[in-house]
Formats: C-alpha cells, structure tokens, sequence
C-alpha cells in the first residue's frame, strides 16, 4: 500500500487496469445495487440547493420518489446515500434519445447550469473510499458488471490511479496526487501491518 498525507491508497488501485467501457456496460453501476450513490457531508446542501435547478430534467418517478423519501437516505452506518427508485436505480439517472444512461447532475454540469459535477464518490468509481479515524483508505471496487471496463483496461495498459487522474485531484489535489505518481514511480510502498 501507499500513504500520501494520510490517504492509504492500495496496491489494487496503483496496479490493476481500467477503462470505464459505457458503451458496454450502459451505466450499470448507476442502476445495480441496493443503494444509491456514497454521499459527502458536505454534499448533502450542494443536492438540495441544485434540485431546483436539476429537476425537471429528472424522470416522473425520480421525483415521486423525491417527494416521498427525500432526495438522499441514511443508512445503517450512519453515512448518506442518494435515494433510489426500487432500491434500484439512482433518482438522478436520466436517458438520452437513444436510451443510453446518463447522470442528471453531470449534464446539469456540462451545460453550464450548476457548478457541480456530481458526487465524489460517482467520480471516483472502482475506488471507495473507507474514512478510518483521522485517515482515509482507497480500495478498488471489484464488481463483475464492470468487467468491461477491466478489458478495456488492460487492453491500453492504463491503471485505476491514471484513470481517475481527475476526480483524485478533484478529492485530494495536484500536489497530493503528484506524491502519489512518485510513490507509485518509485514503488515506495508503505510496511502493511494491518488490512485498510
């Protein structure tokens, strides 16, 4: 494992490949699951504050299941999560024309209307995030309907680290993700004592 300003970041994460393969898989990790998206703290203002906004954008029974159980939920460990259709679909799941998957919130952002993208945790997809006491670990994510993407992966040779170049900056900054690269560069693994 690596630790870069305590982040513990697995060696899955720094050697496993991946390619987010859409065109395969659909968007499956957005409708797959028994519940929606991890939720920061601090997101939780950013989704009410964007509803408005993003609504009408969002399918009928998206906000019937809005208007019944809110816009996130609270799960057993405390942590939030975006509410989901059937325990099913994410509410903020949209289709295009062709009926191809996309995120509500993402296509808010692209087109100029809000200044979030959607949340980190989406963003960061295969990672999770575990918060540990004043730590945080990233592990990779195995699910089988991202096999996909794992092929398309080792297909152009690009690890998980470099995929999610973006949304890792995005979460832990340029300077922090640089001390990553270098870490990984020189193979500056951490002694593991316990499992993360």
């Amino acid at each position: 494992m690596y630790i870069v300003d305590n982040v513990y970041v697995s060696d899955e994460v720094a050697e496993e490949f991946f390619i987010c393969d859409l065109e395969s898989c659909k968007g499956a990790c957005c409708v797959e699951g028994d519940l929606g998206a991890p939720l920061d703290d601090n997101e939780l203002p950013i989704l009410d504050k964007i509803y408005p906004i993003i609504k009408n954008t969002l399918t009928a029974q998206a906000n019937r299941a809005i208007k019944k159980r809110g816009l996130y939920l609270q799960d057993i460990d405390g942590g939030f999560n975006t509410t989901t259709i059937k325990n099913n679909e994410c509410i903020f799941v949209v289709y295009d024309k062709d009926g191809k998957l996309k995120c509500g919130i993402e296509q808010a952002y692209s087109s100029g209307k809000i200044d979030f993208q959607k949340p980190i945790s989406c963003h960061l997809y295969p990672i999770r995030i575990t918060k540990l006491d004043i730590e945080e670990a990233l592990n990779y994510d195995r699910w089988d309907i991202c096999n996909c993407a794992i092929k398309k992966g080792t297909k152009h040779k690009l690890p998980i680290y470099q995929f999610l170049k973006e949304p890792l900056i995005r979460k832990y900054g340029e300077i922090w993700y640089q001390k990553l690269c270098n870490q990984i560069e020189k193979n500056e693994k951490a002694v593991q004592t316990d499992d993360f």
